[in-house]
């Protein structure tokens, strides 16, 4: 390849260009919207756009001469590849809340040069830190443009797919009754009104749903909440007549997206917006009128969507067990077809199992795009195959297949290995010391409110005793029929907040792994759900039960590092899989479900 001529390396040259009309040193590109979103519509990818560099999350800065794309473990081996010829530097962070960029610009410009980013994108708190880094390095920050306007030849237009109701049963609580636990948040933090850009807090409070977000049943929209109304700012045609009329009925009016910001200025004086800093955008942040008392705290609705209901729980039971039932199905063609000697590629799997969830009922999409690695490429945590590079399944090794559902009752995720051909004692050690830090988080006990982040070591310490250790978090929050990343929970290395407390009904996952690169890799994950444990004299307790059903496959597992206590949980495990999906299998998927449930002597 002639890197002279590479996209990326053409693209960057023409924003530099732009840069300079523009009177701007430095460009930062947050992978960021309006709404904060982790999944982006096409309009703002522009991190993507520009850097090639395809992973989920990371920071590209640009500057005259130099740029950079600041990414976590989980994208080092696929940002190597991708930054390939681009004239891009990586630059490794430890976590994808890392704030390493900051010290880079403040490097790499100059007291007095120019740093331009879009503030209709960049988060309220992360501008906070920007400013200040800005301010102590004589560093101008301009934030009132889009720099990459002039330089994104073709840009996709915003998406403008129609919104529609998430009815009854599945939506067990109605729309009403979310307002007004909505309004209690913010009548304890004084606010009279109340600003949600976050469009999963916005699908949830709503009982909306739609497909702005590719894998997420979301739409692009504000929604400002008063006293008595709400107005939701939504792309016109977007939301039917007959909609809007319920809607409307309910308290809801609507309103163009676009003026958003208008209605904000327009607030009248003496009134007080309750925003969460980590949810809203500088720009509309900046659109609140100068008499309005501003409050910033976290979202009530984040909170309230993150407790599922005992109906919400039900509900996502039955999913699981659709979910389980196809994997089942899934796993049977795929063992029966390796012994026949088919050609099956990480391509094959995304297919056939995806396939094989889209005969499920209520299932409505994919949660987020399917992992299948072999091998090597099981060892890039976000790996996700192509026509253009794949890997066959054939001779000896590990598969590694993270995948996930949306059904109009719950949202899943799960990650399982397995063994192809012949597999090694160091596979099985790996896969087993893994395992171990599965059972030991799943079986864990804590008081309620315990601090997510808290919980993080139990899933590492089996690892941690080999000087083991893996990049990503173990835990992240579940929506019900939403964002397959949700919080405010977060079992990881995250500094506790207040609200990252554990309280019941929360659907969390709990997923370490270990990661030999150009080797293999190995997570073994499943949801669980906080549920009541016994309380004692030392008040009230949480406990997981695991929600996911699917075998783990025991012919990985090396025997001797199990104790009988992790033994006894992984049989009971296996025997309530069996009981579940049994009654919904025939034929080989029943037969293979009941040779992957045999109990682990």
């Amino acid at each position: 390849m002639d890197t002279r001529t590479s996209a990326a390396r053409l693209r960057i040259a023409r924003l530099r260009e732009t840069m300079a009309q523009a009177g701007l040193d430095g460009v930062l590109v947050p992978s960021s919207d309006p709404h904060i979103s982790e999944y982006l519509p096409a309009h703002w990818q522009g991190r993507e756009w520009f850097s090639g560099f395809t992973g989920s999350m990371g920071t590209l800065v640009v500057t005259a001469q130099d740029a950079a794309v600041f990414a976590d473990s989980r994208y080092w081996v696929q940002a190597e590849a991708e930054l390939a010829g681009s004239g891009i530097a990586l630059e490794k962070i430890q976590t994808g809340a890392a704030t390493n960029h900051l010290e880079w610009i403040a490097s790499h410009l100059k007291p007095g040069q120019t740093l331009g980013v879009d503030g209709q994108v960049l988060g309220l708190a992360a501008a906070q830190q920007l400013r200040a880094t800005c301010e102590r390095a004589g560093i101008t920050l301009r934030t009132g443009e889009d720099p990459l306007a002039a330089a994104w030849d073709d840009r996709p237009g915003l998406p403008a797919a129609a919104v529609y109701e998430h009815r009854a049963p599945h939506a067990a609580v109605g729309r009403p009754a979310k307002l007004a636990t909505v309004r209690a948040g913010m009548a304890a933090h004084g606010a009279s009104h109340h600003f949600v850009s976050t469009v999963d807090d916005i699908a949830w409070i709503t009982n909306l749903r739609g497909a702005d977000v590719a894998y997420n049943p979301v739409f692009l929209a504000h929604l400002l909440i008063g006293p008595d109304r709400a107005t939701l700012f939504v792309g016109a045609g977007k939301v039917d007549t007959t909609l809007a009329a319920t809607l409307a009925a309910e308290g809801i009016a609507l309103a163009d997206y676009g003026q958003a910001a208008a209605a904000l200025a327009a607030l009248p004086a003496g009134s007080t917006l309750l925003v969460d800093p980590r949810r809203v955008t500088l720009g509309l942040r900046e659109a609140v009128a100068a008499g309005v008392k501003v409050v910033e705290a976290t979202n009530p609705s984040t909170l309230a969507k993150g407790r599922k209901t005992p109906e919400e729980a039900a509900f996502i039971r039955e999913a699981m067990v659709q979910d389980g039932l196809a994997m089942c199905r899934f796993y049977a063609w795929f063992e029966a077809a390796m012994a026949r000697g088919e050609r099956i590629t990480e391509l094959t799997i995304d297919e056939k199992l995806s396939a094989e969830r889209a005969k499920q009922p209520g299932f409505v999409g994919l949660s987020f795009p399917t992992i299948a690695g072999f091998n090597a490429n099981g060892a890039m945590p976000h790996y996700r195959a192509t026509p253009e590079s794949h890997a066959v399944i054939e001779g000896n090794g590990l598969l590694l297949i993270d995948s996930g559902g949306q059904y109009l009752g719950g949202t899943t995720d799960i990650t399982r290995v397995w063994p192809v051909g012949q597999i090694s004692a160091e596979h099985k050690r790996d896969f087993t010391l893994v395992l171990k830090g599965t059972l030991g988080l799943s079986r864990a006990r804590f008081p309620l409110g315990t601090p997510s982040p808290m919980l993080d070591t139990l899933a590492r310490a089996p690892l941690w005793a080999e000087s083991l250790e893996y990049g990503h978090g173990t835990g992240h929050g579940v929506g019900y029929f939403l964002n397959v990343h949700e919080g405010p929970q977060s079992i990881s290395k995250a500094v506790p907040t207040a609200d990252m407390a554990m309280q019941p009904g929360m659907v969390t996952s709990v997923e370490p792994g270990l990661y030999r690169p150009g080797r293999w890799g190995v997570r073994i994950e499943n949801l669980v759900l906080n549920v009541e444990a016994p309380a004692s004299e030392f008040g009230p307790f949480l406990m997981f039960e695991t929600l996911t059903l699917c075998p783990i496959d025991t012919r990985c597992i090396d025997r001797a590092l199990l104790s009988e206590e992790e033994r006894v949980w992984l049989n009971q495990y296996h025997a309530m899989v069996r009981e579940r999906l049994a009654p919904g299998l025939e034929g080989d998927a029943l037969a293979w479900l009941m040779a992957r449930t045999e109990p682990l002597a």
